[in-house]
């Protein structure tokens, strides 16, 4: 734990609440299947255990073999041991819900464990099967702890129908009120088919949901809008291209939640889907906020140069040929100038090629004015960064263009490998205050207000019968009175 304060400490000394935008129990697998079983029978509780063994099934492989095979090196030793107490808290939701306080929590957003990869499964029935049963158990397991907890109902997205579907089931019949979608839908290469099954899944690609799918996402968009839903994704990026070390996991570790949830915002981004549905919020959780920074300037800085207008500068038929001969002339490059002759003064013929497109990377977003820039990412976008994260500092400082602050979520991950104590995010957390690196009123917005306003903006009721239920919507209000 910190030097400093504990974090009841810290909690006295607020004079706001303490959200955590992810945190995380773990399932008891054993008991949990049996769980599902009870509700989708053998094909969900099979089907759960099968999606649990990716690292069991790698860890009993020698490193040959997980290189001949292309399989990752997953984290071995990945629960705490040494702290019991933490531990218990992770598998009981009842024993977390007691030690909210102690963690200076008021309210916790909860994800899976063993939940986050359900969505890779790639039989439909056996996906669909995992997830209903997954979602029906996880309910029971919090229904009774509202107040303070609410679990995030899992959201397949192979097809928007199926999407659709589920997020209907938990909404209405679960009254679940924070959905985790999959991303990174694996889609195999239609050149490709016919590969041998062990070489299948490098015939593959991703389909991110905003731009390039054989799908139209629309119409579960504007179901989340009708249902009150911000999206939220906690999709990782481990064994997939440059991540799949087959000796470290480390290496493999390091940097995969914020590589793909960059993936799915330049998707959703560059496809069109914040400017179609401006007042839905979205969610990459686990990865940081650092490269959310990075990626808003990126998306600006490229279209300076890709958007419409910048794409003006690189228009062929623009080149002063003549002048061009001039000086390869006058500098004395005769075989450059015998080449240009052949080509009636066009250096390449491959600069008229466009691939099919329009030479506009931008054209979905339709941005002709500053203000677009933060209606469209500033606003909509945010960003779930772990306690410890010094780079949290930088979504609240003045490097970001256009005076923008990136939304930037405090978000504990207790219950796995890298909290080693429980008491420790806030904290940790803290220090960025204590530091001098972030102010008092950017620490409310970390651990409360971008969490209200993330939630909140698409239900507003979200909050109602909850420990922060009051200040949340004291906030609401102010917000709404700002924008009227």
């Amino acid at each position: 734990m910190s030097a400093h304060r504990t974090p009841e400490e810290i909690r006295k000394g607020l004079t706001h609440p303490v959200i955590d935008g992810d945190g995380h129990w773990v399932e008891y697998g054993p008991v949990f299947a049996e769980q599902i079983r009870k509700v989708t029978g053998d094909l969900g509780a099979n089907g759960f255990l099968q999606s649990q063994r990716r690292g069991p099934d790698a860890l009993s492989m020698t490193p040959q073999q997980r290189a001949q095979k292309g399989v990752a090196m997953e984290g071995f030793w990945g629960r705490q041991s040494t702290n019991t107490r933490d531990r218990a808290t992770a598998m009981m939701p009842r024993m977390l819900y007691d030690r909210l306080g102690e963690l200076g929590i008021d309210f916790g957003i909860v994800y899976p464990t063993a939940g986050l990869g359900i969505p890779r499964i790639a039989d439909d029935a056996t996906r669909r099967a995992v997830i209903r049963g997954f979602n029906v158990v996880t309910h029971e397991y919090f229904k009774d702890l509202g107040d303070k907890l609410t679990p995030a109902a899992v959201i397949p997205v192979h097809t928007p129908d199926e999407a659709i579907e589920e997020l209907e089931f938990v909404t209405k019949q679960l009254g679940s009120k924070v959905c985790m979608f999959g991303s990174a839908v694996r889609r195999p290469i239609p050149h490709a088919k016919g590969a041998p099954a062990e070489l299948a899944r490098y015939a593959q690609g991703f389909d991110q949901l905003g731009i390039d799918s054989e799908y139209d996402y629309d119409p579960l968009w504007q179901k989340c809008r009708e249902l009150g839903i911000a999206p939220t994704f906690h999709t990782g990026g481990r064994s997939y291209g440059e991540r799949n070390s087959p000796t470290n996991f480390t290496f493999n570790h390091i940097g995969h939640f914020a590589n793909a949830g960059h993936n799915v915002a330049k998707a959703l981004f560059l496809g069109g889907v914040t400017r179609r549905f401006p007042d839905l919020r979205f969610a990459f959780l686990e990865g940081g906020v650092g490269w959310g920074c990075q990626l808003f300037c990126d998306l600006i800085e490229h279209w300076e140069r890709r958007g419409a207008k910048g794409m003006e500068n690189m228009d062929p038929t623009k080149l002063n040929r003549p002048l061009l001969r001039e000086l390869v002339d006058k500098y004395g490059y005769a075989d450059i100038a015998a080449e240009l002759d052949k080509r009636d003064g066009w250096p390449l013929e491959e600069d008229f090629l466009t691939g099919g497109m329009p030479p506009d990377d931008y054209i979905h977003c339709n941005i002709t004015q500053k203000q677009d820039w933060i209606d469209l990412y500033a606003t909509p976008y945010y960003f779930g960064c772990e306690a410890d994260d010094r780079m949290n500092a930088v979504a609240f400082g003045k490097a970001m263009p256009l005076g923008a602050r990136i939304n930037a979520i405090y978000s504990s991950d207790i219950g796995h490998f890298d909290v080693v104590d429980m008491r420790d995010p806030l904290p940790e957390a803290f220090e960025l205050v204590e530091d001098g690196l972030i102010t008092e009123s950017d620490f409310h917005d970390f651990v409360f207000g971008n969490a209200v306003r993330l939630w909140g903006t698409q239900n507003p009721r979200i909050f109602e019968g909850t420990a922060v239920a009051k200040e949340a919507a004291s906030l609401l209000k102010r917000n709404v009175e700002r924008r009227a």
